[in-house]
């Protein structure tokens, strides 16, 4: 039985080699693909994990609660301007699973971060849609 990805969870993922200022070495990232085209494709598309974000995180970061499913240690931030299409091959080890309301917090996320619009206003980071 072959085995795929699946939306949501968190696997260890070999990102180099890079280019510029695209996110570094091997870390942990959420599938955000959807699960029809994981099982289909040989590519899936993730968004990197970060343990080093801003506080408060900048509007493009979702907090992931550390430990439980996530199989995560520190407290990361899944960083949604750095979102990769990649081969599987990239995917090195499973470490876990974001649950439902992060990942309701993913999606709400990506859809302010593809309108691009961010608000600085005194001194809060604000996304608008």
């Amino acid at each position: 039985m072959l085995t795929f990805p699946r939306r949501g969870e968190i696997y260890l993922v070999a990102f180099n080699p890079t280019v510029g200022h695209e996110i570094q070495k091997t870390r942990p990232a959420v599938v955000i693909q959807n699960n029809i085209s994981n099982e289909h494709s040989p590519i899936t598309i993730v968004a990197a994990i970060s343990s080093q974000f801003s506080n408060p995180p900048h509007p493009r970061e979702v907090l992931v609660p550390s430990g439980g499913k996530t199989g995560l240690t520190l407290p990361p931030a899944v960083v949604l301007n750095q979102i990769r299409s990649i081969d599987r091959a990239r995917l090195q080890k499973r470490l876990g699973l974001v649950d439902s309301a992060t990942m309701r917090r993913i999606d709400d996320t990506l859809k302010n971060v593809g309108d691009g619009y961010c608000a600085w206003r005194r001194g809060k980071r604000v996304m608008k849609s």
